[in-house]
């Protein structure tokens, strides 16, 4: 399957949460508001399936890091650019992102906080998540983000991952 089509599918909310954030990007410095900018581009370039636009966006050494149970394919630690688009494979044949939804998003210098709300269908299982929390600590170096630290309920993931 091609990573365009595996991540439109699972990640194309991600385009409103956009959206929604850039209201809160006001009064930032030169470099805070580039490291915003930075985030909220590669959020965007997810959420369409833009993959060129993200490996633009990626530093080489990248890391991915998803917080919660290990049992959980996607949950991890994920290091440099062509790990990461295998791990979103992964993800995206796993987890069907339903809701997503900014409440809050600032930075600061070089680090961007994202939280909000969403929904998911595991498609190991076929069940809904339910609506849960998620936040996102992302760091960005040269324009390119270097880091991205996601926490979600995972507790409620994995409920619904294992049946």
């Amino acid at each position: 399957m091609q990573r365009r089509t595996l991540l439109t599918t699972s990640l194309g909310a991600t385009l409103a949460l956009i959206l929604g954030t850039q209201a809160g990007a006001q009064d930032m410095d030169e470099t805070t508001q580039a490291s915003f900018d930075t985030v909220m581009g590669f959020m965007g370039a997810m959420g369409t399936g833009d993959m060129d636009a993200m490996g633009k966006l990626m530093a080489d050494d990248m890391i991915w890091h998803n917080e919660g149970d290990t049992t959980l394919p996607w949950v991890g630690e994920t290091v440099g650019k062509d790990a990461i688009f295998e791990f979103l494979g992964v993800f995206s044949s796993n987890f069907q992102t339903t809701k997503w939804e900014n409440t809050d998003a600032f930075a600061s210098a070089d680090t961007v906080a994202v939280f909000g709300r969403m929904n998911g269908i595991t498609t190991h299982s076929g069940k809904e998540i339910g609506e849960f929390t998620f936040a996102l600590r992302a760091k960005v170096r040269d324009g390119q983000v270097v880091l991205w630290n996601w926490f979600e309920d995972s507790f409620a993931v994995s409920k619904a991952y294992h049946g």
